[in-house]
This record gives structure tokens, C-alpha cells and sequence, in this order.
């Protein structure tokens, strides 16, 4: 026969699903938060490159070969960015069902690994750009 549960086990149990579901929609958000950053990046990606071939466009248009001296860094570094952008996606949905299955399990272990590779990564690009941008400036 099935226990009849007290009023007192009935309230935790409510709370424990309470809890619980707060864990699971604070999960989903943090993806959400991932995706929307990684979105960013790749946008950002686009942008380099589209910009690049519209300095490009628009000085053949006005009859001149270039304006400004090309490299071709801007589209590599375009590149590079939507590539990040496409894998911190794939990590973070790996990094979202990792957490979920933390969450059933009640087993739930902080990782920062993400984190510290994006803030790495940027770090990185940040630094090409800005050596970039020395490159290209001390030339006027």
C-alpha cells in the first residue's frame, strides 16, 4: 500500500520541485545568455569581412586601386571569428545537457572551462586586432 504522506513532507516535496525547476530554467537561461554571445561574435565575424570587401568596392568605384593598403587579415580574422562563434555554440549546448544531467543526478559540479577559453580566446583576437591596427595606422 502507498505511504499517506503528513502535510509537513507534502511542502517539502512542493519545494524540492520549486527548487528544482528554478535549477533547470536557470540552466536554459544560461544557454540562452551563450548562444546570444556567440551570435554576437559571429555577427562581429561578418562584419569584419563584409567591411573589408566594401573598402574594397567602394575604391574601385572611385577609380582608385586602393585606399587603404590590404593585407588580407581582415577576412582571416572574419573567419576566425564566426569559426569561435560556431564552436562556443556547439560548447555550450555540450556544457548545457552536461548540467542538466548534473541536475537529475543531484550531482551538480561548478566547471568554469568555458569561461576561461572564451576569455582566453578574445584576449587573443584582441591582441591580433590590436597589432592589426598598429600595423595599418603607423603607415599614415
Amino acid at each position: 500500500m502507498e505511504k499517506i504522506k503528513n502535510g509537513n513532507e507534502i511542502i517539502a516535496d512542493e519545494i524540492f520541485k520549486k527548487q528544482n525547476a528554478r535549477d533547470y530554467l536557470a540552466n536554459e537561461r544560461t544557454l540562452l545568455a551563450w548562444i546570444r554571445t556567440s551570435i554576437g561574435i559571429m555577427a562581429f565575424g561578418f562584419v569584419v569581412v563584409k567591411f573589408s570587401l566594401f573598402v574594397k568596392q567602394i575604391s574601385m568605384l572611385l577609380g582608385k586601386n586602393s585606399t587603404i593598403p590590404q593585407h588580407g587579415y581582415s577576412s582571416l580574422i572574419g573567419i576566425f571569428l564566426v569559426a569561435v562563434g560556431a564552436i562556443i555554440l556547439i560548447l555550450s549546448y555540450v556544457k548545457y545537457k552536461r548540467t542538466e544531467k548534473q541536475l537529475s543526478n543531484e550531482s551538480f559540479q561548478t566547471s568554469s572551462t568555458l569561461i576561461l577559453s572564451l576569455t582566453i580566446t578574445i584576449l587573443f583576437i584582441s591582441m591580433l586586432l590590436i597589432l592589426y591596427l598598429i600595423e595599418n595606422t603607423s603607415k599614415y
